[in-house]
């Protein structure tokens, strides 16, 4: 081969390789979309991650059209919401985990309380003679209620070495351990709660015999002996319980109780010897009891004297949860270096809107 046509052989073969690469290279960048879709199709959850895992704000900034949504109105505080996608996951999380979320009326609202108007009296009505007087009737008695929100917070931390790490999933580990921490005070507070700087929970309101409620009260119905059931007879006082309820709550009304509550509950019979308690017929479908579903919360009280361990109601009528819809996330790197703290923060209120809807049950002897 002559001197010129090996250098044109050269060429050939040099020009090739060129071209290989970069057909190689462009069907790369061919590609690479498809794999990068779920990513670059949610830019707001990028940018969550990227503040979550390195503190950056840039890409938060840069969504301009959703800055409402993504950026707080004071930049000072560092603070922003949740992104939409995660934000529903960690909100799906909370209603399985917490079941007053289950049992009760859930609203959202963007101020800082929820009023409620109840009317809870009856316009009276008369029958008269075909030339009588009609006579003035009462009118309905309307109360307000209002439910104030108050902060509920969770303070997560994870090492940085953690989050750097590109096979973590930061998104659901926040959602797991903020939901599990939320679910378990918001369901305190709604049974127990006092209701300073959290919700008032429906065994905090006064409690009398149910012969003698009014509203503003719960009324209850005894068991007949202090701190147990009666010894003979124990089902009665939960038949007692579902008949001291109205008619109008009890197609929509449910057993609430801890599990030691449930146990005791579980191995009582009829005068047939028939179990007063049914398992659910299918996968999922709660339990039944005088033929009304239990609901098990933990934290209602155990069984002793004078507590009130069992309720039974229409909750969805009788107590209602306020909450603002989005959910706050500051990140802090400094205060336990080397972990980031991420403090997030949600608006909850709650409270009993509905007094005739609960009854309880009081294991004492009247």
């Amino acid at each position: 081969m002559t001197p010129d046509l090996k250098t044109a052989a050269l060429a050939l073969a040099s020009e090739a390789k060129t071209l290989r690469r970069a057909l190689d290279r462009r069907a790369s960048e061919i590609s690479r979309p498809a794999l990068a879709t779920s990513v670059e199709s949610r830019p707001q959850a990028k940018a969550f991650a990227a503040y979550v895992r390195q503190g950056d704000e840039s890409q938060l900034r840069a969504l301009g059209y959703q800055e409402k949504g993504m950026t707080t109105a004071v930049a000072a505080d560092g603070g922003v919401l949740v992104d939409s996608q995660t934000s529903a996951r960690i909100e799906t999380v909370l209603r399985g985990a917490s079941p007053m979320r289950v049992l009760a009326n859930v609203v959202q609202v963007e101020s800082g309380s929820y009023d409620a108007l109840i009317d809870h009296s009856e316009m009276t009505a008369s029958w008269i003679a075909e030339s009588g007087t009609v006579a003035e009737t009462t009118t309905p008695a309307l109360a307000r209620i209002s439910i104030r929100l108050h902060d509920l917070t969770a303070n997560p931390k994870a090492s940085q070495r953690l989050l750097d790490d590109s096979a973590f999933d930061v998104e659901s580990w926040l959602a797991e351990r903020i939901a599990a921490r939320f679910a378990r005070a918001e369901t305190a507070a709604a049974v127990t709660g006092d209701g300073v700087d959290k919700p008032r929970g429906f065994l905090n309101h006064t409690a009398v015999a149910n012969a003698s409620w009014a509203w503003g009260s719960l009324g209850y119905v005894a068991t007949g002996a202090a701190g147990a059931f009666a010894a003979s007879h124990p089902g009665d006082a939960l038949a007692d319980l579902v008949y001291a309820l109205p008619a109008g709550y009890r197609s929509n009304a449910s057993f609430v109780m801890n599990s030691k509550t449930a146990g005791a509950i579980r191995r009582m019979k009829d005068v047939d010897g028939r179990y007063l308690w049914s398992d659910g017929l299918a996968a999922g479908q709660p339990a039944t009891l005088l033929g009304h579903g239990v609901t098990i919360v933990e934290e209602m009280p155990d069984v002793a004297a004078n507590s009130f361990a069992v309720a039974f109601g229409d909750f969805r009528s009788g107590y209602t949860l306020a909450e603002r819809p989005e959910l706050r996330i500051l990140r802090d790197p400094y205060s336990a270096k080397p972990h980031v703290l991420f403090y997030a923060t949600k608006r909850v209120g709650g409270d009993v809107t509905d007094f005739a809807a609960i009854k309880l049950l009081k294991f004492a002897a009247s």
